[in-house]
């Protein structure tokens, strides 16, 4: 399972990136949403999780809209400890109020594999 990490602040994406690592996921990382919108256009990813602040013109709102336009059941977890812009989550999605622990971010991917994953 590949899971597309998009994140700003590189200590944060490198923890997330390493407990994916760590349970067995293939994780591809981006650092704005300008480069997170090449990779969904290429529908590599199984899971997106996606900060929601992000530097340049494409948030992570605007990221998680033009996956699901490319994959529609594309599985996302949003993660925030701010956003100056309202709330527009896509359907199926999980919100991760941050900070949070790696453990989380870990437990919120396995539950969005599974819901992913036909049984």
């Amino acid at each position: 399972m590949r899971i597309l990490v998009v994140e700003d602040d590189p200590l944060i994406r490198e923890f997330v990136v390493e407990a994916l690592r760590e349970e067995g996921y293939e994780v591809i990382h981006a650092a704005n949403g300008e480069d997170a919108l090449e990779w969904c256009g290429k529908r590599v990813a199984d899971v997106l999780v996606t900060d929601v602040r992000m530097p340049g013109r494409v948030d992570g709102w605007q990221i998680a809209e033009r996956c699901r336009e490319q994959d529609p059941d594309l599985p996302v977890i949003y993660t925030s400890g701010f956003s100056p812009v309202a709330p527009r989550p896509v359907s199926g999605s999980l919100f991760l109020q941050k900070p949070y622990d790696p453990a989380e971010i870990v437990r919120a991917v396995n539950t969005m594999a599974r819901r992913a994953s036909p049984s």
